[in-house]
């Protein structure tokens, strides 16, 4: 699950610039997922932010990425979770000895034994970090961090795994300050440098952690969406506002929500480590109760969270952490946006991303979706933003930009896309295996 305190984290001007990853589950060629805007001029006001960088000066807002069940576009969004939690984890969670579950491509031996690597850019201050690491289930193999305060980059560490001697070989550049030798020493193999450095008080590593930390935002199947971000905002007055004020944006009629809080008997768990015993006690827990409040020229009624649609909850739970993302300028990446989500809500979500009196943060959106309707909508995306991902015969996935397919300004991208020109679609028999 997703560390809420960002909910109460400080702002901080940070930027996704590109995600690269290889061999982990489908992906076994290296992919990249670059939010690098091309110099197409086409809604650059609203749809990309300027870095001030010689290098990037302009990065995208959103991208969204299209590709059939198991094409592998949950895979790149799984990686950058999991390379977010092998950061925030590996230094106090993993035991010394323990492994990791990573999953290399398997359908070829020669992948199935070679490291998952991970690297990401980002920008973090009007900062540029290039950080990465390569992994096996026993270990950390390599690691590396450029960061660059000027045009060229300086190399603060890298790390890498010498199999003839077992040991690790660090190389250190004179822009990390601090106790590089203790933080060395302390950093087991299956724990990343970065992490160690960070929790033995590093100050110029904290900002690369923070970003993994406070900067990024991931909603999947494996870290659902909470109500408590959106439930906390909801009992402020001008939180309360902003969400009514989407909501009703989004058409749906809800004048007001109230939150009524009470206490209900429960019960805690105490660990007593000196005595080495453990005690449940009774105790009071809060509980909160949602109640909707609809006007109409007809009359007015309130309902009870269970009586709005599945829709309806969905978007609210998703509103509280999005306005609070926007407000700080973090990166959100979400697995299947439209599941339960009309297609007008979802592209109400996007151009929150795009609308700069909105998104006064710099916060960027990333997600997956089979909703194709989203590619001819009016003004929605640039080419740049727009990704499909695919499976070739080995069932190893490509990832691809629209861009490169150089369509015509005016082109239908959705039928384009769904009869096959861009790729990103299933191949489909057209007897489907049914026998007459």
């Amino acid at each position: 699950m997703h560390n809420w305190q960002i909910f109460y984290a400080p702002k901080v001007n940070t930027m996704l610039v590109e995600f690269r990853i290889k061999n982990f589950r489908s992906l076994r060629d290296e992919q990249v997922l670059s939010l690098v805007a091309s110099k197409d001029k086409t809604l650059q006001d609203t749809h990309t932010l300027t870095t001030n960088l010689k290098a990037a000066p302009n990065l995208l807002r959103s991208a969204v990425l299209y590709g059939a069940n198991a094409s592998g576009k949950s895979n790149l969004i799984k990686g950058l979770q999991y390379m977010r939690g092998v950061v925030m984890e590996s230094a106090t969670v993993i035991q010394p000895g323990q492994t990791y579950a990573v999953q290399p491509f398997r359908l070829d031996t020669e992948s199935a034994g070679q490291p998952t690597e991970f690297e990401v850019t980002f920008i973090v201050d009007g900062v540029r970090y290039q950080y990465g690491f390569a992994m096996s289930p026993q270990r950390i193999v390599r690691e590396h961090l450029l960061v660059y305060k000027a045009f060229k980059p300086q190399r603060w560490f890298e790390r890498v795994f010498d199999a003839k001697t077992g040991k690790d070989v660090y190389e250190f550049g004179p822009g990390l300050k601090g106790p590089k030798n203790l933080w060395e020493s302390a950093t087991r193999p299956n724990a990343l440098f970065l992490s160690m450095a960070v929790q033995l008080n590093s100050e110029a590593l904290r900002p690369v952690f923070d970003w993994f930390a406070n900067g990024l935002v991931v909603f999947n199947e494996q870290a659902q969406l909470s109500p408590q971000v959106s439930i906390q905002m909801l009992k402020q007055v001008e939180g309360r506002k902003q969400i009514c004020d989407f909501l009703t944006a989004a058409d749906i009629s809800i004048a007001d929500i109230e939150v009524v809080t009470r206490k209900v008997p429960g019960q805690a768990v105490h660990f007593d480590l000196v005595a080495g015993k453990t005690e449940v006690r009774a105790e009071e827990m809060e509980e909160h109760q949602l109640r909707f409040s609809h006007v109409t020229e007809q009359g007015q009624a309130v309902f009870d969270l269970m009586d709005e649609s599945n829709g309806t909850r969905n978007l609210l739970f998703l509103t509280g952490p999005v306005l609070d993302i926007l407000r700080k300028g973090l990166t959100l990446v979400i697995d299947e946006l439209d599941t339960s989500l009309h297609t007008l809500l979802v592209r109400e979500l996007v151009r929150l991303f795009h609308r700069p009196e909105a998104n006064t943060g710099g916060a960027q959106l990333i997600f997956t979706t089979h909703d194709t309707s989203l590619l001819d909508a009016p003004d929605l995306f640039r080419r740049d933003q727009v990704w499909f991902v695919e499976k070739d015969q080995e069932q190893a996935s490509t990832l691809v930009a629209l861009s490169e397919f150089s369509p015509r300004k005016n082109e239908a991208l959705e039928r384009g896309y769904l009869i096959g020109r861009y790729g990103g679609v299933p191949f489909l028999h057209s007897d489907l295996g049914v026998r007459h």
